[in-house]
């Protein structure tokens, strides 16, 4: 009988957690952060706060890895914490918007960068249209990565992480070289000084007066940037049937990776600020004149860089966010498909899913996954998507680590962990909560749909059990 083999170290999970999380976001959206924060001070403290959160959920699921070691992590979690539906609904979620969403939106940003080397697949060279529908070779080089590293993972896992630990050494010590570089060659006092001057009130206030509830509203859903760029973390948990020791590599492998990645984020925000003041003006001529702001593009990442080694930065950063979004890209590739194989074992998703190739991967599942993926990219519908969904996955989030507390008390029907650690779940629900009330009041036009999104799983669930 063909079984799942356990070929993941604690050094693969780590990587697995860091190359799902490290993709474009920390190379962009510094600049949309900076743009609500108003100061030095604030976006490095909006940086670090979610940072912080990312870490207390990562240490929460480490529990639950421990607990129930089992294939599709969090849609397992659920399901034993809440029931069959509640793990459905995620998973549902998972395969429809929120892996496939992000695996296609990392892809199109892998595409874009390669237009930068290579201008023959630029999204500017239209390949077919009709009406509002149109093809450029940048989706088709989105839906080609796609297939291939859906192809190299359907050769078993010992294919997959080999492919995801060579693509993430290079970019995590691609990001260091980085941060040293513009830290210790590149900083331009003046910019500096123009941060420090104006570290926590921005040197332009507005003509009125924002009522302090309203800013820190504002401060809240300028966060969802960041924890955006943290996520995918949980990644690991998907594969814990495929750990040789999940109970405590797992845990180690959350710890240390997101630990490592938000070290990393904060640096590279560091560098930006140490070349680059955070306001600017989006006409000037120069990077230093639109400041993180205002970098063309929201590429702030390759305007730090640009300050220290010119021109060639652009083609240095290109290939840096190339190998990013390449090992991003994979590791989600990996790990989602164990949720729908998961989910087809229970008997709610494709009897095929839930079946074992010769290599012991879940092949079909790869297929199921990688073929929806690529027409995510084809239509041009994922950034919407992902927007909406933004809301409901920190509502899973929430209640997955509500979920351990749940379970501790019930006993879970496994050996709970110590209860010495409930502070840190409190922490987060203490943080997160609220945030998610703000971006439902923020921004109701995207939490609504993605709430409908997640709910119309609920007639699909009793479909597939009548079924």
């Amino acid at each position: 009988m063909i079984t799942l083999k356990r070929e993941l170290t604690l050094f693969d999970a780590v990587m697995l957690v860091m190359g799902s999380m490290i993709g474009s976001a920390v190379f962009i959206v510094s600049a949309d952060i900076g743009r609500a924060a108003g100061s030095p001070g604030r976006l490095l403290a909006l940086w670090a706060l979610a940072g912080a959160m990312t870490v207390a959920a990562a240490a929460s699921y480490g529990d639950l890895a421990a607990m129930i070691p089992e294939a599709g992590g969090q849609y397992a979690y659920l399901r034993r914490a809440y029931g069959p539906l509640a793990g459905f609904l995620y998973g549902w979620t998972l395969f429809l918007v929120i892996q496939s969403g992000t695996i296609a939106a990392v892809s199109v940003a892998f595409a874009k960068f390669a237009a930068v080397l290579f201008p023959a697949v630029s999204e500017d060279r239209m390949l077919w249209s009709a009406g509002r529908l149109s093809i450029s070779a940048s989706q088709i080089l989105a839906a080609a990565v796609i297939l291939i590293l859906t192809a190299v993972n359907a050769h078993g896992i010992r294919a997959g992480k080999w492919v995801q630990n060579v693509l993430t050494s290079i970019k995590v010590l691609s990001i260091a070289v980085v941060v040293l570089l513009v830290l210790g060659f590149g900083r331009n006092s003046q910019a500096i000084r123009m941060n420090l001057a104006h570290w926590w009130t921005p040197p332009f206030p507005s003509s009125h007066a924002e009522p302090a509830l309203q800013s820190l509203a504002k401060l809240g859903a300028a966060m969802v940037g960041a924890l955006f760029a943290f996520d995918a973390w949980n990644n690991v948990t998907f594969t814990a049937a495929e750990v040789r020791n999940p109970e405590r590599d797992v845990p180690r492998g959350l710890l240390i990776g997101t630990s490592l990645v938000v070290i990393l984020y904060v640096l590279m925000n560091l560098s930006y600020l140490s070349v680059l003041p955070l306001w600017g003006h989006p006409d000037a001529a120069t990077a230093f004149g639109r400041g993180i702001q205002f970098a063309s593009s929201d590429r702030v990442a390759t305007a730090a860089v640009s300050a220290v080694l010119g021109k060639p930065a652009e083609i240095l950063m290109a290939l840096l966010i190339l190998t990013s979004c390449l090992g991003c890209a994979n590791g989600m590739i990996l790990s989602g498909a164990r949720v729908s194989y998961a989910m087809a074992r229970h008997g709610v998703f494709f009897k095929a899913a839930g079946r074992l190739n010769a290599s012991s991967a879940p092949g079909a599942a790869l297929a199921m996954q990688g073929t929806w993926t690529a027409l995510l990219c084809l239509s041009g519908t994922y950034l919407a998507l992902l927007d909406y969904v933004i809301f409901a996955t920190l509502v899973f989030y929430i209640l997955t680590v509500a979920g351990l507390l749940l379970l501790r008390k019930r006993g879970g029907g496994a050996a709970p962990r110590p209860r010495g650690h409930s502070w840190v779940q409190w922490s987060y629900l203490f943080c997160a909560l609220p945030l998610a009330i703000d971006i439902l009041v923020e921004k109701p036009s995207h939490a609504g749909p993605g709430l409908a999104i997640v709910l119309s799983g609920i007639p699909v669930y009793y479909l597939w059990r009548r079924k």
